[in-house]
């Protein structure tokens, strides 16, 4: 099991700090590399599909390239794969520390489940959803680390068009549906996404309602990822801590309580009308 708590009172801040000087390590990596093949901001952006004022957030550590642009950056440079070593740095830097275990088992997952009481799974959250909730965080985050952690759940999301397809389920509260986090027009873009979202073939979304009598949940929110070995992981997350839990037994009771909860829940028909009724009601 590996954990990370808030007895590592600095852990939190000194992650962010510590990829913030990753990425502005990678951007002076980059300028010193543009400069030395005498080219502008204007013409490497050209190059990997970017503007100039984009480049130089690059260079300046204020915006994090994805490992796409960097494989870009390294040829247009010439670097010769002085840029492409940055690739697994840079996108690790783009999660808080609690969470960087999990961000790298949803790339490897043939199947995750997930059951959510307080918000919208960030897997499902339209980008006004996330501004919105991190905009809500006490003590407050800068704005750089706001736009870092938004580009991050942005490029999480391409889980949805991997191939092969892995099995994603979703169950959720009924009081997740409910809460105008952001406002009315932001609450109406995430349902609208989340039925979007719930056509995909791979992808399953259920409601929890209030009125229902049981709910083997009780204990809170948790995620089950299966990677392709078949080697499962429990994640739960709360109040910038998170514990990822790896032991067989536990994983497999947890896999098993997601099942208990899935079959409680409305199905995903059922559920897509349900939301449907939710956005009627706005």
């Amino acid at each position: 099991m590996t954990e990370v708590t808030e007895e590592d009172s600095t852990a939190g801040h000194a992650a962010d700090a510590s990829g913030r000087g990753v990425v502005a390590a990678f951007g002076q990596t980059m300028k010193t590399l543009r400069v030395r093949a005498g080219m502008e901001r204007e013409e490497l952006g050209r190059r990997i599909g970017y503007s100039a004022s984009t480049v130089a957030s690059f260079e300046q550590g204020r915006r994090i390239p994805s490992p796409r642009t960097i494989d870009k950056a390294d040829e247009a440079l010439g670097a010769e794969g002085l840029l492409t070593v940055w690739k697994e740095q840079v996108e690790r830097a783009q999660y808080p520390v609690f969470f960087q275990g999990m961000a790298k088992l949803e790339k490897e997952a043939i199947e995750l489940l997930a059951y959510d009481a307080l918000v919208v799974k960030g897997l499902l959250q339209t980008e006004e959803y996330m501004r919105a909730l991190l905009a809500m965080r006490r003590p407050t985050l800068d704005q750089e680390i706001i736009e870092q952690r938004v580009a991050a759940r942005l490029a999480r999301q391409d889980i949805f068009d991997r191939r092969p397809s892995p099995l994603l389920s979703f169950v959720m509260d009924e009081s997740v549906l409910r809460h105008r986090y952001g406002g009315k027009n932001v609450l109406r873009g995430q349902l609208e996404h989340l039925l979007l979202v719930g056509q995909k073939r791979n992808v399953e979304i259920q409601v929890m309602p209030t009125d229902c009598e049981d709910n083997a949940g009780v204990n809170g929110p948790f995620t089950v990822v299966t990677r392709k070995d078949g080697m499962k992981f429990m994640y739960v997350e709360a109040q910038n801590t998170s514990t990822l839990q790896t032991d067989p037994e536990q994983t497999a009771l947890a896999a098993a309580r997601y099942g208990i909860i899935r079959s409680q829940a409305l199905s995903p028909r059922e559920s897509l009308e349900f939301i449907e009724r939710l956005l009627g009601e706005l």
